[in-house]
């Protein structure tokens, strides 16, 4: 473990889930130190929300990379239905969105309001590429 990453788990919220939060800040380093020691890939934020999610918050090609590397369910639908791909499409995350459908993200699932990334796409260049 770098000082780095021992630095930064040491500022981190007891009880908090790490990957997530490492995802969520983007830190590729923390995040690759943490997936080597085997953690639970199906954590969830308070909201429902997984490790995925999160790096596509931060938008980090990296982070997202290491976490389908890992094994996690591009598809995994948070408790409204909603994927990481169409959180980035309806942001309008256009280079998570491209990412995403390059390792095989499904288009065609939808929220519980039976909307699809391509309904909620926020730009133009998210609806280019969900067509």
């Amino acid at each position: 473990m770098t000082p780095a990453i021992k630095t930064w788990l040491a500022e981190q919220v007891p009880g908090q889930p790490l990957l997530i939060l490492a995802a969520r800040a983007g830190r590729a380093d923390v995040l690759d130190y943490l997936l080597a020691q085997g953690p639970d890939l199906n954590l969830c934020d308070a909201y429902g929300n997984n490790a995925l999610w999160a790096a596509c918050y931060a938008e980090s090609e990296e982070c997202i990379t290491l976490l389908l590397q890992a094994g996690l369910d591009i598809d995994f639908q948070n408790p409204s239905g909603a994927t990481a791909l169409i959180y980035a499409a309806s942001s309008g995350k256009t280079e998570v969105v491209r990412q995403l459908l390059a390792a095989g993200a499904r288009r065609d699932l939808s929220t519980q309001d039976d909307f699809t990334a391509l309904d909620l796409a926020a730009n133009l260049q998210c609806l280019r590429l969900l067509r």
